[in-house]
């Protein structure tokens, strides 16, 4: 009997030490000219995240029936609608309705952020925004996975016609088109930022969807040439009036009015800025591993 007792414990050993650990599951969301599967980019993420967290579960989101849908909405579907449609499709993922950790890249982290704002149930926890554009941008110096042509012409038309209607309809980097030289253009006309950043009204609801993350995690490129000015990836941005002068997220009137809750968020201690010296999304995994797994997902 003493044997056989023996056996069963060591046995139960064995199986408690294979057995995964129940890591909070993971959503991820790309960025602009990207997709949720490609090899190259958020699928290699993904392999890092199985590497790092055995057997957590991950949804990266495809905003479409098809990754080549996918990769045109992140031009031609207005955010609103994405942050819907990712909204259902967390719904309906029954592992995820206890909470999930999230991941936003470039401008899937204002999206990931809309997503906290306007779709409470089921919680998000932590939010990491890697290279995110929370204020919005005001220039677009480079383009990822577009020729220099097509960038030129994004650049142009942003330019003389961001808060045209048609255009906020039908560009998505027109609804977080920043002018500092015009805000009441801005406030007026954007579409998506403006509402989610509770610039033309306080939108409560917002404000306590946002509280309750437990981690608001942003990430700065130090050497970014794709985002306008590189200071809105910590809600950072140019002051009003001019596009020189560069003010921080404590310095803005969003922070001081505290319109959405971040001056809250900061005192109660979840407020998190990071930086990396290369450029836009451009970090080693051991880095992200050591910085933002060990720290918030473990």
């Amino acid at each position: 009997m003493q044997a056989a007792s023996s056996v069963f414990l060591l046995l139960t050993c064995s199986v408690l030490l294979v057995t995964p650990k129940n890591f909070t599951p993971i959503v991820l969301w790309h960025g602009m000219g990207d997709a949720c599967c490609f090899p190259y980019s958020l699928g290699a993420i993904q392999k890092h995240l199985n590497d790092s967290l055995p057997g957590v579960h991950m949804l990266s989101l495809k905003i479409g029936n098809s990754v080549i849908d996918d990769f045109e909405n992140s031009y031609f579907m207005h955010p609103n609608k994405q942050v819907t449609m990712a909204c259902e499709m967390i719904q309906a993922d029954p592992l995820l309705r206890k909470g999930y950790n999230a991941v936003g890249f470039s401008q899937g982290s204002q999206f990931m952020r809309a997503l906290a704002q306007r779709c409470p149930v089921p919680k998000m926890r932590t939010l990491v925004s890697v290279g995110g554009q929370h204020q919005g941008v005001y220039g677009l110096p480079n383009c990822l996975s577009v020729d220099h042509q097509t960038c030129d012409y994004l650049r142009r038309i942003l330019n003389h016609a961001a808060y045209y209607r048609w255009l906020q309809h039908s560009l998505v980097q027109a609804t977080y088109w920043h002018d500092p030289l015009n805000e009441d253009l801005y406030k007026q006309g954007s579409t998506f930022l403006a509402d989610i950043n509770n610039e033309r009204a306080i939108n409560q609801s917002y404000i306590d969807n946002l509280r309750a993350l437990k981690n608001f995690v942003m990430i700065k490129f130090e050497g970014d040439t794709i985002v306008q000015p590189m200071e809105t990836e910590w809600f950072g941005f140019y002051k009003p009036g001019q596009a020189k002068e560069i003010q921080t997220l404590q310095e803005s009137e969003l922070y001081k009015q505290d319109r959405l809750g971040l001056m809250k968020m900061e005192r109660d201690g979840k407020l998190h800025f990071m930086s990396l010296p290369g450029n836009h999304l451009q970090f080693e995994w051991s880095w992200f591993e050591k910085n933002v797994i060990d720290v918030y997902f473990k």
